[in-house]
């Protein structure tokens, strides 16, 4: 099949009225050029069907996300992280009482702070969600982004096991430059945030978003394989949809991480489901592992498209 109309089929399935809401609205901003109040329409059904109700419906009274077995704060912050993917808006009142009720509600363990959710506790990693959510829904916290701009390493990057570990992790760094992006979107910028991002680039493309540093070799095969939602796991796949998020340029070092995207599609223009790190959900994804996704497919598509026009 010809490539273009390849990318129309998937496109097309994409856009499917049984397709999830979060997808559809995506999908229509970021691939089929919809008009922006056909755009809006769409987004607008995402705190009210799909996953973005399940998520919601699925919040205690007390502001919290439970699963039995795991402790409340890992629910939490899934959840909250999972929510913010769909692009829920902010402003619809669901959305905002939802969010209200968990900064009334939700306070991370005393030993690790005890403060709300937006102001995060210890881990990097966890903080790095903390601040992207907080920050997407209307409570940025100042005080979290110093904190994790004080804790980034030498190398550029950040680590959960700092400093025991002087070196950064994939993992860290991805989920707080996502964390920063979007206090910035929220608070406005400033020379130190765009300085500290800038050095957390260069950790990544330094080593193709995928390579040891030391010697070339593949990091970890987890970050070759594409998983949704992310929890803490880095991927190439998620490290170009923030390159792309945050308007980066490409820059030559990604080409062989862009080459791996397009060797995963399938004959049919899909992506496949890799990996689910779905374990502390309130509830199962319904997507399987093996299987094709609309959410990796969106993904991968949007990360091409704009890797081609320049980003």
């Amino acid at each position: 099949m010809p490539r273009y109309h390849r990318d129309v089929n998937t496109i097309d399935w994409l856009l499917d009225t049984h397709a999830e809401p979060a997808v559809r609205w995506q999908a229509m901003r970021d691939l089929a050029d919809a008009p922006p109040d056909a755009v809006a329409a769409e987004r607008a059904r995402v705190p009210h069907e799909g996953i973005g109700a399940r998520l919601l419906a699925c919040q205690g009274a007390d502001g919290v996300w439970h699963k039995d077995g795991v402790a409340d704060w890992l629910p939490t912050l899934v959840s909250m992280q999972l929510l913010r993917l769909t692009g829920a808006d902010p402003e619809d009142e669901r959305v905002k009482s939802a969010i209200d009720r968990l900064q009334a509600g939700f306070r991370w363990a005393e030993d690790l702070g005890g403060k709300p959710f937006s102001d995060g506790e210890t881990e990097p990693c966890i903080n790095g969600n903390a601040l992207a959510a907080g920050a997407y829904f209307g409570y940025p916290s100042d005080s979290l982004a110093q904190r994790l701009l004080q804790e980034q390493l030498q190398d550029g990057g950040w680590n959960c096991e700092a400093p025991k570990s002087s070196h950064s992790s994939f993992h860290s760094t991805i989920c707080v430059l996502e964390g920063l992006l979007e206090y910035e979107r929220a608070s406005g910028s400033s020379p130190h945030i765009i300085a500290a991002r800038e050095r957390a680039h260069e950790y990544l493309l330094k080593r193709s978003l995928f390579r040891r540093l030391s010697t070339g070799e593949v990091a970890d095969e987890g970050f070759l394989n594409f998983g949704f939602p992310p929890r803490y796991c880095y991927d190439v796949l998620r490290a170009l949809d923030y390159f792309r998020s945050a308007g980066v340029r490409p820059d030559p070092r990604m080409r062989e991480a862009i080459g791996l995207i397009e060797s995963k599609r399938q004959p049919d223009g899909r992506w496949l489901l890799d990996e689910t790190h779905n374990e502390a959900l309130p509830f199962p994804f319904a997507e399987q592992v093996g299987q094709p996704s609309r959410w990796i497919t969106l993904l991968a598509l949007r990360v091409l498209r704009s890797y081609k026009s320049g980003m």
